[in-house]
């Protein structure tokens, strides 16, 4: 079978949201991100997780895909399994930091119905590669309706939370302290169109409020307000998505 390659284009911004005319300093104390591992080591990561079977595949068609995925996809790629079939509230659980195991706040129970951005198509197939993963430490302190045109004016694609998710699985390193990232390729569409001013994230929980002591330290996945800025969230994107 000849391998086939698709991208995706960056979500389009919506013409009302504002952006920031310059952007802040990088922060140099930001952590290093451990690489991606092959692809091959990650399917097998996620076999051994039992993400296939959770998604609905068997191993050997997750190798199959890989091995085909690896002929098209640029290295230091992120495997991913399509959010309709592996969502947010199935992969929150296998996130780890430590001994914590990860979760999904409970004031976001319809985290899986949290979908792509106007604009930003996922590929249909069931496991696909996104290349070039970042963090976006270097826009901390930005807003998510301040980021989202300018990762469209830099031609990145915003990760979905199910993406975010994934990398943090594959590389739990990527959640630190104080370097977390939000994944505003996610966004819940309410009555009429409108978009949910909550944008998802992954980061660490504090053990405060409804989180509870026994989870300080946790990965956590949560949301923020759109309009509001953090200094320790950036935002993940890539640069395109190839099956």
């Amino acid at each position: 079978m000849t391998p086939r390659t698709t991208t995706s284009s960056p979500a389009a911004a919506p013409a009302t949201v504002p952006s920031r005319t310059t952007a802040p300093a990088p922060d140099t104390s930001a952590t290093a991100v451990s690489p991606l591992p092959p692809l091959v080591e990650q399917a097998e990561r996620l076999i051994a997780l039992g993400v296939h079977e959770l998604a609905g595949l068997s191993a050997r068609e997750v190798r199959d895909a890989v091995g085909r995925l690896a002929l098209s996809a640029p290295p230091g790629g992120l495997l991913a399994a399509h959010p309709r079939l592996a969502p947010p509230s199935v992969l929150a659980p296998l996130l780890r930091l430590g001994d914590k195991e990860g979760f999904v706040v409970v004031d976001m129970d319809d985290v899986d119905r949290f979908e792509p951005l106007e604009g930003l198509a996922l590929p249909e197939e069931a496991l696909y590669v996104v290349t070039d993963v970042d963090r976006g430490d270097d826009m901390a302190n930005w807003s998510p309706d301040e980021a989202l045109p300018e990762l469209a004016r830099r031609g990145r694609t915003p990760l979905v939370l199910s993406e975010g998710i994934h990398w943090a699985v594959q590389v739990p390193d990527v959640v630190a302290r104080n370097h977390c990232f939000m994944t505003i390729g996610s966004r819940l569409r309410k009555d009429r169109g409108r978009l949910d001013s909550r944008t998802p994230a992954v980061w660490i929980s504090n053990g405060t409020g409804r989180d509870g002591k026994e989870r300080r330290g946790a990965p956590k996945v949560g949301w923020c307000w759109a309009g509001n800025r953090h200094t320790w969230l950036g935002f993940a994107s890539g640069a395109r998505r190839v099956v």
